[in-house]
């Protein structure tokens, strides 16, 4: 009976781990798209805005919400979350050689106030890379695989995850508990900053080489999440919008 407890415990990682980044397989009707499709090109409502679609992480969690509203005269996205786990993600094809900026804006009320992992944070966004999956490493195989199996869905080959770090230092990079192909990246860190508009602009092709030590390939697809894990304890974000562009600097 050990293997059945093994593939038990297995199937628990694999469940965490959807929990954490993992892109899902792209609908049949999803529209791929050369840039995101802006929030404040919406109506304010509950509505899914244009191109994005829901990015359900676990069966075991109940949904975020996600809602367009007119925040400081713009249409962004507010997100609450309640011992909940979800997000949303637009599918694009974007070559991060000739478009290396991604520029957002955010909004955090507050941080989970556990503050134990590197990636608790209320605010994430999701970025998606393809690649040649037979470079992996034999164990990352493996787990993905599994995943594949256990989940129904394939893994990207890689994805960063910027945050709003609790206790991660700010530009700090670190891998995903269960898996070496996702790295969680903290743009801002602490309560400094909370309570206002944040815009950031970030180099995904120099953050892909410093985390993964190797270019990237193109960008599949976008997603922002908010999530409290098993925290009864109401959080509040929001997104502005999230663009693609060219040029050679900045963090």
């Amino acid at each position: 009976m050990h293997w059945l407890r093994s593939l038990a415990v297995l199937g628990s990682v694999v469940a965490l781990a959807a929990g954490c980044a993992t892109a899902p397989d792209r609908p049949t009707d999803a529209t791929v798209l050369p840039q995101v499709t802006p929030f404040s090109a919406n109506r304010p409502g509950d509505e899914l805005p244009r191109n994005w679609h829901p990015w359900k992480l676990s069966q075991f969690k109940n949904p975020s919400h996600y809602q367009l509203v007119d925040e400081a005269g713009g249409i962004v996205i507010k997100a609450n979350a309640r011992a909940s786990a979800s997000g949303l993600i637009h599918f694009v094809e974007v070559d991060p050689h000739a478009t290396p900026l991604l520029n957002w804006r955010w909004k955090v009320m507050d941080l989970n106030p556990t503050e134990t992992s590197a990636d608790d944070s209320p605010v994430r966004i999701v970025v998606s890379f393809s690649g040649d999956l037979d470079k992996l490493s034999f164990g990352d195989r493996l787990f993905y695989d599994s995943f594949r199996l256990f989940a129904g869905q394939q893994l990207p080959y890689a994805a960063l995850m910027y945050v709003w770090g609790s206790r991660t230092p700010k530009e700090g990079i670190v891998p995903n508990r269960y898996t070496s192909r996702i790295k969680i990246v903290a743009v801002e860190n602490g309560r400094g900053k909370l309570g206002s508009w944040q815009a950031v602009t970030r180099n995904v092709h120099e953050d892909f080489k410093r985390a993964f030590g190797e270019e990237p390939g193109t960008i599949i697809s976008v997603g922002i999440l908010t999530e409290t894990d098993d925290a009864e304890r109401p959080m509040e974000a929001y997104y502005g919008d999230i663009t693609f562009r060219g040029g050679g600097c900045c963090h």
